[in-house]
């Protein structure tokens, strides 16, 4: 008697998981799929087989997670390149290591005043002729500012406050401050405020109010900052916001001290800012190798910013002397090489924006491998680099903005003197602005194109798997999607042709 072979179903025919959600699909290479619907169909999910069955609806693999790790040889060649890096770091920091601020005489000029906080305990209008608050200018012009200025005093009223001092020697103390009438600050009664405290002068003039005080409103800004990120980025959102008190404390620990003991600004800026690249970027965003291609493209362009900001303003003959704060801490510490100070605030300045560039194209390149591992790094970098294109023309319009926003009251100040697009920019103090905007951008910009590269290059160059397999795995999965029958409710059901 002849046997009767059935034949095997047609290719078109996926295999079939059984149970609710959450139940195991079974395929013909034994991937796995889990499904969070009831019933059974082809599930999306992903297994070790290009077949996976699943349950109906939305599924899950096994796949979910971290990008598989590169080769170890690969491990190897990026540990050998960083290691070294991150020794270099650190024995800078230890070399350089300040241990404190060096102390000094205050000279009660500018932020270099004893302050200490106070509260507006009254406050009554008096006429200012009777507190001699309002004068003549001694040209006797009142088309000036200054005359302006001194004939509102001499009609208006002023404000007579009294301010108790409450930190300090002289806690509980009370003096009074006049408030003119066109003065820009108005006290008012319970008013929180800072004073300044000048030990040399009169006992009626050592106190007066300098500021107000905005304590309470600064710490809760920053405590719903705090939060937003917490509640949207979970545990990243919490490590970024470790990786950010980390670059506070060493900039004030490290970076300001070890500036005003004399160090070159430009190495210090260097060492700060890679050992603070070094310490957010793995804590945001774990050790591995995508986490170190971007500190690489990150290092490149930092090195790009630090020889152009060097060299342009060495050639504009910049000084980084343009304002009261830089002139006084030039008066202070007349060793610390002010224009290294500009090129050191250029340096870190640019350094937020460079890693968020730099992350964010490695992090495109490792998707779009995932997404098609048969893509070379040809294809992965001529799709990485459109994106990063749209990502420089946002970037590079944030900077300027920036600055322009920043430097907004001294652009004013050249409109109203009507002065020439040439002029204002050949002012230090315009091209200063332009120089640290325009090298930043550069850096930038570069920053795309490497890291574009470097992250295509290791992550199509040496996986785990054969280019061969990962093609044929691909192309098995891409039939399987093509072919797969649409998934029923209830039990699957094998259809009749």
């Amino acid at each position: 008697m002849t046997t009767m072979q059935q034949p095997p179903p047609p290719p078109s025919e996926p295999p079939h998981g059984h149970g609710p959600g959450n139940g195991h699909g079974h395929g013909s290479r034994g991937g796995q799929g889990y499904g969070s619907g009831d019933g059974n169909g082809p599930g999306d999910g992903r297994g070790q087989g290009p077949f996976s069955g699943g349950g109906h609806g939305h599924s899950h693999s096994h796949s979910h997670g971290p990008a598989a790790p590169v080769s170890q040889h690969l491990r190897k060649v990026i540990a050998a390149v960083l290691i070294p890096f991150a020794t270099a770091v650190l024995v800078g920091l230890v070399v350089l290591w300040p241990g404190g601020a060096p102390s000094h005489e205050r000279t009660g000029v500018g932020f270099d005043r004893q302050t200490q906080s106070a509260t507006v305990t009254k406050v009554e209008e008096v006429d200012c002729a009777s507190v001699n608050a309002s004068g003549v200018p001694p040209t006797g012009d009142t088309s000036t500012a200054e005359g302006s200025s001194a004939q509102q005093q001499a009609k208006g009223t002023c404000k007579k406050a009294t301010v108790r001092v409450d930190t300090g020697k002289d806690k509980g103390r009370t003096f009074t401050e006049i408030v003119q009438p066109d003065q820009s600050r108005q006290l008012k009664q319970g008013q929180g405020v800072v004073v300044a405290y000048e030990p040399a002068a009169p006992k009626d003039l050592q106190y007066s109010v300098t500021d107000v005080n905005r304590e309470f409103p600064m710490a809760l800004l920053a405590g719903i900052f705090a939060l937003a990120v917490v509640v949207v980025g979970r545990m990243r959102g919490v490590m970024a916001l470790v990786a950010l008190a980390v670059s506070f404390l060493v900039l004030t620990f490290f970076i300001l001290p070890a500036i005003l003991q004399g160090s070159n600004p430009l190495v210090v800026a260097v060492v700060g800012a890679s050992a603070i690249m070094l310490i957010a970027l793995y804590m945001c965003h774990g050790l591995s190798a995508r986490t170190s291609v971007a500190v690489i493209g990150t290092l490149i362009s930092l090195l790009l910013i630090g020889l152009l900001g060097s060299v342009f303003i060495d050639w504009a003959a910049l000084t980084g002397n343009t304002d009261d704060n830089t002139g006084l801490i030039h008066g202070l510490y007349p060793e610390i090489d002010m224009s290294g100070l500009l090129l050191a605030g250029i340096i870190i300045g640019s350094l937020g924006v460079l890693d968020d560039v730099t992350v964010t194209q490695t992090s495109a390149v490792w998707e779009l491998h995932e997404a098609n591992p048969a893509m070379g790094w040809r294809g992965l970098y001529r799709a990485g680099i459109r994106i990063g294109r749209d990502h420089i023309a946002s970037v590079v319009n944030t900077l300027v903005l920036a600055y322009a926003g920043a430097a907004l009251p001294l652009l004013l100040l050249f409109s109203i003197a009507q002065s020439s697009v040439g002029t204002v920019a050949n002012s230090e103090l315009v091209a200063e602005e332009i120089v640290r905007t325009l090298v930043g951008s550069i850096g930038l910009v570069a920053s795309v194109p490497v890291t574009t590269a470097l992250a295509a290059l290791v992550v199509s160059a040496d996986r785990s798997g054969t280019p061969a397999t990962a093609t044929a795995t691909a192309t098995a999965a891409a039939t399987a999607a093509a072919t797969a029958a649409p998934a029923r409710g209830g039990r699957g059901r094998r259809r009749k042709r």
